[in-house]
C-alpha cells in the first residue's frame, strides 16, 4: 500500500472516529462517571470493537452480515436496546439525591463492556467500513497490507477517544464537569435513548 493510500484511509478513519454519536456520549459517561481509568479504557474496548469489524471486512464476513437480513437485524436490535440501557442507567444515575461521581465509579471492567458493545452493536460501523475498505481492499493486497488497514482503523479509533478521556478527566476540567454530573448524566441519557431509537427505526 502506497504512503497516499494509506493516508487517505488514515483521514477517513479519523473524520470516521470524531463523528458525534453513541460512543462519543459513552466515553463521556465513563470518564465523567468513573475518572480517567474508566474512560481511556471505554475507549481502548471500543477500539477492539472497531478492529474486529474491520478485521471482519477485510476477511470478507462484514458483507455476509450486512446481506443476511436477520443477521442484521438481530445486531441493530442489540445495539438499540443496550444504548437504551445505557440511558436509563444514566438518567438513574443523574436523578438519585446525592449522586456524587466518585462513589458512583462503574469500574474499569464495565467501562470495557460498555465500549466493546457500543462498538459491536453498532451496525452502521459494518455499511461504514464495507464503503470505505473497498476502496482500499483488493484482491492483490498482501496480507500485511490487509493487517495495515485494520490497525489503522482501531489505532485512530482508539487514539481518539482516549484523546477525548485524557482532556474530559483533565485536572480543571474533570471537577467542574463533576459539579454538574446530575446534569450532564440526565442529558447524556436523553441523548443515549434517541440514539437507541434512532438506530431502532433504522
Amino acid at each position: 500500500m502506497s504512503l497516499e493510500l494509506w493516508f487517505s484511509l488514515l483521514v477517513i478513519c479519523a473524520l470516521g472516529a470524531m463523528s458525534p454519536g453513541p460512543s462519543l456520549a459513552m466515553v463521556m459517561q465513563n470518564t465523567v462517571g468513573g475518572g480517567r481509568l474508566c474512560g481511556v479504557v471505554a475507549g481502548i474496548a471500543h477500539a477492539l470493537g472497531v478492529g474486529l469489524y474491520a478485521g471482519l471486512t477485510v476477511l470478507g464476513l462484514a458483507a455476509v452480515i450486512a446481506h443476511q437480513p436477520w443477521l442484521y437485524r438481530l445486531v441493530t436490535w442489540g445495539g438499540a436496546l443496550y444504548l437504551a440501557w445505557l440511558g436509563f442507567q444514566a438518567l438513574r444515575a443523574g436523578g438519585s439525591d446525592g449522586f456524587e461521581v466518585v462513589s458512583q465509579s462503574r469500574g474499569w471492567r464495565r467501562a470495557m463492556r460498555d465500549g466493546l458493545l457500543v462498538a459491536l452493536g453498532n451496525p452502521k460501523l459494518i455499511v461504514f467500513f464495507i464503503a470505505l475498505l473497498s476502496q482500499f481492499v483488493t484482491v492483490d493486497l498482501s496480507a500485511d497490507a490487509r493487517w495495515l488497514v485494520v490497525a489503522t482503523a482501531a489505532l485512530v479509533d482508539g487514539g481518539w477517544y482516549v484523546l477525548v478521556a485524557l482532556v474530559l478527566s483533565h485536572s480543571r476540567v474533570l471537577p467542574w464537569l463533576q459539579r454538574r454530573a446530575g446534569w450532564i448524566h440526565r442529558l447524556t441519557g436523553v441523548v443515549l435513548l434517541g440514539l437507541a431509537a434512532r438506530v431502532a427505526l433504522g
